[in-house]
């Protein structure tokens, strides 16, 4: 994290060099009105002075001041809990940390753990009501994971009814229906799973979150994997231009960003492919080939290939996309578009 530290008399500069020692993990900089020294010391004679640049600059602020100037001094600059960065207040004798804005995707939360890990005796008032009731929190599972959130308004709702141990339906894949329960202040009686190959079981009673890489037109809470890896086939001598306009057109029939994808897989008999190399270095994208051990050992049934008849193998596209994804996870079966087969897995 890069960390700005401010404060405004000498008792609170010494606080904040202590403190700046402790996080010494992080690129800590401290802003006071005594000592300048170019780096990591910055004089200002007014806080307003320094706000507008750490607001956008820095991942967290940590006030050693009272809290009722920090909420006057950061109210103007306050936009969402999206992209608002860290704020934490600090007594002069460190015992005392109050995570006062953006907890969860910010970071304050974890940040005042933190400095009371580090800190003997210091207590941290923390007051998010899914940490204090140790329930399970979506904006911090997504941001565990790296996944981006859609409708970020809905968070309240869905919240609210697991901290008030009701149920919220949870519309996704089995895979991530583990990673769920293995998350921090999981409780079965909170949750609802339904599974995307079976809509039938979905409730439309309950508050839902939708857990996919596709952005789905809905205004529930959505958290979107980032790590989409396509699985691509191609008949011998495919241009570049052909994958690439059958990758675009895969994207936009299933609402993905091709900024979501960060890898391609392939079949090993492809590795030759002249357009396939062109397309992965043109996109900065790793290119992953299996063999056919590797595909034929995959316990699974995929969509019929002709890569049966001509390799002996169970497909392309598919089996490629799921050896190569962190979560094992074929969420896109294979679209043909010509010679091109794009599937989808994260």
């Amino acid at each position: 994290m890069k960390i700005a530290i401010a404060t405004i008399n000498e008792p609170s500069l010494k606080a904040a060099q202590k403190l700046a020692k402790l996080l010494d993990n992080h690129e800590c900089h401290i802003f006071n009105k005594q000592i300048e020294d170019g780096k990591r010391l910055h004089k200002f004679t007014k806080v307003d002075e320094i706000l507008p640049t750490a607001w956008s600059e820095f991942d967290a602020l940590i006030f050693i001041m009272a809290t009722g100037a920090v909420v006057r001094k950061v109210a103007p600059f306050l936009k969402d809990k999206a992209t608002d960065p860290a704020v934490v207040i600090v007594t002069l004798d460190l015992k005392k940390v109050i995570p006062l804005l953006s907890g969860h995707l910010g970071g304050a939360n974890e940040l005042a753990e933190e400095i009371c890990a580090k800190v003997d005796g210091c207590v941290n008032f923390v007051t998010t009501a899914s940490d204090q009731t140790d329930r399970f929190a979506f904006d911090l599972f997504a941001k565990a994971y790296n996944f981006a959130i859609s409708n970020l308004k809905s968070l309240a709702e869905v919240s609210n009814a697991i901290i008030n141990r009701k149920k919220v339906q949870v519309v996704s894949f089995p895979s991530i229906f583990e990673l769920i329960k293995r998350f921090k202040g999981y409780k079965e009686e909170n949750f609802v799973f339904c599974s995307i190959d079976n809509l039938l079981e979905f409730d439309a009673n309950l508050p839902s979150v939708y857990i996919t890489p596709q952005h789905l037109a809905n205004s529930a809470l959505q958290l979107h994997p980032q790590e989409i890896v396509l699985g691509l086939g191609m008949n011998r001598g495919t241009p570049k231009e052909e994958i690439q306009n059958a990758v675009l057109q895969f994207c936009l029939e299933h609402q993905l960003k091709l900024t979501q994808v960060t890898k391609l897989a392939s079949f090993s008999k492809k590795a030759d492919e002249d357009g396939l190399l062109a397309f992965a270095k043109e996109q900065n994208l790793p290119l992953e080939f299996f063999n056919e051990a590797a595909i034929n050992e995959l316990e699974r049934d995929f969509s019929p290939s002709q890569a049966t008849k001509f390799f002996g193998i169970k497909g392309v596209a598919e089996p490629a996309a799921l050896l190569a994804s962190r979560y094992k996870t074929l969420f896109l079966n294979k679209r043909i578009y010509g010679g091109v087969t794009v599937a989808a897995s994260f």
